[in-house]
């Protein structure tokens, strides 16, 4: 067990922002912490990276009280943090030396993640003559470029494209592979189901879920049906009194409220002679979970 916290909240004047939560990383994954804007997320990853002192609780690192000089972390804030009027060579090595890298050192790393990031022919730019997208890769690359063993990513996919999206995926898969701990916290709810074994969920600074997302997901019943087919259906679906969710060309995702409904109208459209291409019954989304714990 690697990273603890138990029982850690934090006030700033009389109003709460953490209320007494806990959690753990045991092996190297991704967890997912998740919350409405002013749920205390930003102010959980602070505490737990000794940004901010905590207001009680324990927070522990190898079993270690955490503070900066025990943690080997990096972070990528919400808020972005370069200088636009800066060469984007210049701002990688400032923050890798920061973190006590040698020039050579940083150097080989810095030429390596922009080969692994595509943004090799930026390196001599001010930051300022980068798009959003690019920005945000240099920013991944000052967060990972000193190889740290804990890895926070607070919306880590905004403002990229689905390209580049699929690049730093494949890079987040790849720092789990090689043993790093990540926490990851975005609001893409399919990017945390992607990534993420295990959640917490905060409103108002409270925890109102957490545990193994495949267990949670189990506790609940399907309650969407989908169906392609070569077929309107439309008139079976309403014999059924289902209700469709989305439609298009023919592929319909239908809400139900038991998977009984979903087999008598499956067995209808193949016993009038449509061809069924997909029918799978669904469990709800962690964006349904969500919305259902948070959306007051």
């Amino acid at each position: 067990m690697s990273l603890v916290l138990k029982d850690v909240s934090k006030s700033f004047g009389e109003k709460k922002v953490v209320d007494n939560i806990s959690f753990s990383l045991e092996k190297p994954g991704v967890f997912g912490l998740l919350g409405t804007n002013g749920a205390g997320k930003t102010t959980t990853i602070r505490m737990l990276l000794g940004i901010i002192k905590k207001g009680s609780g324990e927070i522990t690192w190898k079993g270690k009280t955490v503070d900066r000089k025990n943690v080997n972390f990096g972070y990528l804030p919400e808020e972005r943090g370069i200088y636009p009027k800066t060469k984007i060579l210049d701002q990688l090595m400032y923050f890798a030396e920061l973190k006590g890298m040698k020039k050579d050192e940083a150097l080989i790393e810095i030429n390596k993640w922009a080969k692994e990031l595509k943004v090799e022919g930026y390196l001599q730019l001010n930051a300022e003559k980068l798009s959003k997208g690019n920005q945000q890769k240099i920013q991944f690359m000052t967060a990972i470029i000193h190889n740290p063993e804990l890895v926070v990513l607070d919306e880590p996919f905004s403002g990229l494209d689905p390209v580049n999206t699929e690049i730093l995926k494949n890079i987040i898969i790849n720092l789990v592979k090689n043993g790093k701990y990540v926490i990851m916290s975005a609001h893409q709810m399919s990017t945390i189901e992607e990534f993420c074994s295990d959640i917490l969920i905060l409103n108002k600074g409270k925890t109102v879920l957490q545990g193994n997302l495949k267990e949670i997901k189990k506790q609940y019943p399907s309650n969407r049906v989908k169906i392609n087919v070569d077929n309107d259906i439309k008139t079976y679906i309403k014999e059924f009194d289902l209700e469709i969710e989305n439609e298009a060309n023919n592929n319909y995702m239908l809400k139900i409220t038991d998977e009984e409904q979903a087999h008598k109208l499956l067995n209808k459209i193949i016993n009038v002679g449509i061809k069924v291409d997909k029918f799978e019954i669904m469990k709800p989304t962690l964006n349904d979970i969500f919305i259902e714990k948070v959306g007051e």
